[in-house]
């Protein structure tokens, strides 16, 4: 595995580090990997819009195309008897 140092933390962040890690019942390390995980899984999951937009793209959906899409019935479903 490879190692991170983070050097020149100013002394109030590294106490709030360490206060943080008490209250989870982690180590100092344990905890600011946590930190980095926690940061990097946000960054990984795109919006819902972005990946819509990409699916048009990739698509190659036309504008005239999207104005179907908004021509659509929008009325509420009716209920369904199965008897």
């Amino acid at each position: 595995m490879s190692e991170l140092t983070l050097r020149d933390l100013p002394d109030a962040l590294l106490s709030a580090l360490r206060r943080r890690a008490a209250r989870r019942g982690r180590s100092l390390e344990d905890e600011a990997r946590a930190i980095v995980e926690a940061a990097v899984r946000v960054e990984k999951s795109p919006a819902l819009g972005s990946l819509l937009i990409d699916v048009g793209r990739d698509l190659r959906i036309t504008d005239e195309e999207v104005a179907l899409l908004h021509q659509r019935d929008r009325s509420l479903p009716r209920e369904v008897a199965f008897e």
